[in-house]
């Protein structure tokens, strides 16, 4: 767990050597599940706390939401809120009672227990990369999105220990129809992953195929699936003020099920939502907060956690623009408020660049340090985002690890540790004034786990790095990316759990799959 030591597999001399000649894959961190030490960031007052908080309220209570789902009017008629057509107002006493049922924190357990992610509390969670209909490497340029490399990219989810699970499809398989799609990325993701997957929630029939799925590779009855978190599925709404029909089944079949839903709005001040990042705050926690009371109205406890996705356009082109100083402040803001509603909180690491160069990693690098900053609990599209979430790249994601790796190692008691050892008086006695570190005995005892060694970074001189090449990161990144899959191992699986998967994919294609209407 997070008070553990980071512990890398080095090695010197001819076996270190060995090694590091006949294995291209790279050294990392080890999986663990990091703990946010640090205090939050919060930009609200209490008086500020309580403005957005009415604000949400009176937007609920006044405006209403539109939910374009008659069940789920249905059942929130039945709980007494005011229902017209598709708008559902509810007044601010029964959202609270209602939010109060949800658990503040919750764990999701995979097919392995060892990979078991907790939600909520100080922990913090990374994930893949999710949905884009592109993908872009260095030696082929842009593409659209296809079944080989969706199985690249869930192999570098799988390979990466501090990826905690495998959110949505990295990149859309274009090549395969989508009333199967989810059947084949599914059966992928669950047998070269051990880690906690992903179910869009586009409507009741994908939803009960990947659950029964998760379940099969568990090895679990339904009794035993239903009992506790094993999956989970994320739901947007359609701002402003709207949720859609399938999102909505979906949401409500894993509320029922006790399977965690995600809720995040995604609001773009200035387009979808107001211009001021504390109006797009408002109105993104209404429609978020929405949805959950309903899931909490079909199963009071049910996990759920509330997203953010509030960023602003370009207001010369209308264009999305993220991982910018607005970005970072409605992420901190919301988590102010997601602490305040008792609820775990996502958000997401992003950016507007078009390939992995320095835009691309400064806005990610804010995006990602925005979610700790905020107490966020899971990050969404942690590593391999680009182009405001078109194109997803292999070399970006592994450049998106070593800044997560580095967040990691920031939250070890070794970088802020003050035991006797630490504070190393007698080390300072025994170098003095005219002395150097190199060669004493504390620094010789500590010098391999001491600092944090990259992935990717190359720290030599200039005259050194132009004679090994001039190789820049992005390159550095398609070598290892290359590697990594070159090497890949998937873990290990039963072979009847396998085929029974397997068997499972084949009756379904052979009924169909799901309606299309295409």
């Amino acid at each position: 767990m997070a008070d553990e030591p980071t512990r890398r597999k080095r090695g010197g001399g001819r076996a270190g050597n060995a090694r590091r000649t006949t294995s291209k894959l790279p050294e990392q961190m080890p999986w663990r599940i990091p703990v946010n030490v640090d205090k939050p960031t919060e930009p609200l007052d209490e008086d500020g706390v309580q403005a957005i908080h009415k604000g949400a309220m009176r937007i609920l209570s006044e405006i209403g939401i539109e939910f374009l789902n008659p069940d789920a009017c249905k059942i929130l008629k039945g709980a007494g809120c005011k229902v017209d057509g598709t708008n559902v107002r509810m007044d601010e006493d029964f959202v609270m009672e209602m939010l109060g049922h949800a658990p503040a924190e919750f764990t999701i357990t995979p097919r392995n227990p060892d990979r078991a992610i907790p939600m909520g509390g100080k922990h913090i969670l990374f994930g893949n990369v999710s949905s884009p209909p592109n993908m872009w490497d260095l030696k082929r340029g842009k593409r659209t999105g296809d079944f080989e490399g969706y199985k690249e990219f869930i192999k570098l989810t799988q390979f990466f220990n501090c990826i905690h699970f495998a959110g949505g499809y990295p990149v859309e398989p274009i090549d395969i129809h989508p009333r199967e799609r989810h059947l084949d990325c599914l059966y992928e993701k669950l047998t070269l992953t051990d880690k906690v997957v992903h179910a869009y929630s586009l409507g009741k029939e994908r939803v009960e195929d990947v659950m029964e799925m998760v379940r099969i590779a568990g090895g679990m009855t339904r009794e035993e699936f239903d009992a506790k978190p094993h999956m989970y599925t994320n739901i947007n709404s359609v701002s402003p003020l709207k949720h859609d029909f399938p999102m909505l089944e979906g949401a409500m079949i894993h509320a029922r099920r006790n399977q965690p839903v995600i809720v995040t709005p995604f609001t773009l001040a200035g387009a979808m939502a107001p211009v001021t990042m504390s109006g797009a705050v408002t109105l993104s926690l209404a429609e978020g907060l929405a949805a959950i009371v309903l899931l909490q109205v079909i199963n009071p406890g049910a996990p759920c956690a509330i997203g953010t996705f509030t960023s602003n356009v370009d207001m010369k082109t209308g264009a999305p623009a993220f991982g910018t100083p607005e970005y970072m402040r409605a992420t901190q803001m919301t988590g102010q408020m997601g602490r305040f509603y008792g609820l775990p909180i996502r958000s997401s690491g992003v950016c507007a660049a078009n390939v992995p160069d320095g835009q691309a990693m400064w806005e990610t690098s804010n995006s990602l340090w925005a979610a700790v900053q905020s107490g966020t609990n899971v990050v969404y599209h942690a590593a391999g985002w680009l182009e405001g979430g078109l194109i997803a790249s292999p070399e970006k994601f592994i450049m998106d690890c070593d800044v997560i790796q580095q967040v990691q190692r920031y939250m070890e008691p070794a970088t802020y540790a003050t035991t006797p050892e630490d504070i190393a008086v007698d080390a300072i006695r025994e170098v003095g004034p005219n002395g150097h570190y190199f060669g004493c005995q504390h620094t010789q005892d500590r010098y391999e786990d001491a600092f944090y060694s990259p992935l990717i970074s190359d720290w030599s001189n200039y005259e050194a790095w132009e004679l090994n090449g001039g190789v820049w990161t992005a390159e550095r990144a398609h070598e290892m990316y290359k590697g990594i899959i070159e090497e890949f191992e998937a873990p290990p699986l039963d072979i009847a759990i396998r085929d029974e998967l397997a068997d499972f994919v084949a009756r379904r294609k052979a009924e169909g799959g799901v309606p299309t209407d295409f």
